[in-house]
């Protein structure tokens, strides 16, 4: 029965796809999982959306806008074809942005735990791998159709 809601809910914000940014199906679907995964009481859900959204809104503003142009800056240029002065200033600047990315997760979690404590946290640490996980398996479904 599980299942059978997941392929649902799925089925239903994937017809939101054509509507919606990438980024915004993206959180639909996540939602969608979630909500599932966790079975977070009315309670909860107030609090913890709120709170889950701005982590979410940060690591995806940390990953667009910092690492994602050192990514391509590297990518144009090769990387065999950069100096080391340059590759050093670049590993710093990924190094920063994973030191940030951990802070975030940890903020995450230590605001979480007042919230849907411990048990619903690692639930959330699950849910979140599963989703990544689902959502490559579609992408590559796609791409091989």
């Amino acid at each position: 029965m599980k299942t059978f809601i997941m392929c649902l809910l799925f089925c239903v914000t994937a017809g939101m796809y054509a509507q919606k940014g990438k980024h915004e199906q993206i959180k639909a679907l996540k939602v969608s999982f979630f909500t599932t995964e966790l079975n977070l009481s009315a309670d909860e859900a107030a609090k913890f959306w709120p709170v889950y959204n701005t982590y979410d809104d940060k690591v995806f503003r940390l990953r667009h806008d910092v690492m994602r142009p050192i990514i391509k800056k590297m990518d144009a240029t090769g990387i065999d074809k950069i100096s080391a002065k340059e590759a050093e200033m670049y590993l710093n600047k990924l190094e920063d942005a994973d030191r940030d990315l951990f802070n975030l997760k940890q903020k995450l979690v230590e605001d979480l735990k007042p919230i849907i404590g411990p048990v619903k946290i690692l639930k959330l640490k699950k849910a979140e791998e599963d989703f990544k996980r689902r959502l490559l398996e579609q992408y590559r479904d796609k791409r091989k159709e």
